[in-house]
């Protein structure tokens, strides 16, 4: 799969919502994790986080929104249940992203949503688990992004093989013949 996602939570209390937030970046990927006006000690996380995610991906540390720093290009996308929000279903993870999470019993700040390039929502009725959002929206980028087999379009069926990638002839940019 192309590109890189970084995920993270905003306010977040629970050491045990953050140890399997981590727990599932890593499984799934992620390039980096983030917390943003935590208050947890990373001594309470590593009980939840059983695959000891933060030895094996970068974790950052930010005292507030306006210390946020990303890698250039990345574009940060909130995850809040709002009306205005794009439904994930139907959207189109950039290749470069930062996903960030609201806290327990609370929203993404209006500091934080004045930040996001894009909001998403998952579609449902209320609020769930942090850590069970960010999994939904990591596994929604892996199936969007990654290169995976049709599924069947019946119970009967079964997946349908993508075709092989072929690899066209090189490119030179540089020479304006080429393109022609």
């Amino acid at each position: 799969m192309r590109g890189y996602f970084g995920i993270g939570a905003e306010r977040i209390s629970k050491a045990m919502n953050l140890g399997n937030l981590q727990r599932s970046a890593h499984a799934f990927g992620a390039s980096f994790f983030f917390t943003v006006a935590a208050d947890i000690s990373e001594r309470s996380v590593r009980h939840a986080d059983t695959s000891d995610a933060t030895d094996h991906l970068p974790v950052y540390r930010f005292a507030g929104v306006a210390e946020l720093t990303l890698p250039r290009r990345c574009q940060l996308v909130g995850v809040e249940l709002t009306d205005e929000a794009e439904e994930l279903p139907s959207f189109y993870h950039p290749a470069a992203a930062a996903y960030v999470l609201g806290p327990e019993k609370g929203s993404l700040s209006p500091e934080m949503l004045a930040r996001c390039d894009r909001v998403v929502k998952i579609p449902m009725k209320f609020c769930i688990n942090v850590g069970t959002a960010g999994a939904i929206v990591m596994y929604d980028r892996l199936v969007a992004r990654g290169r995976f087999d049709r599924r069947a379009t019946g119970s009967l069926g079964r997946a349908e093989p993508l075709p092989e990638h072929v690899h066209g002839p090189q490119i030179i940019r540089s020479d304006p013949g080429r393109l022609g």
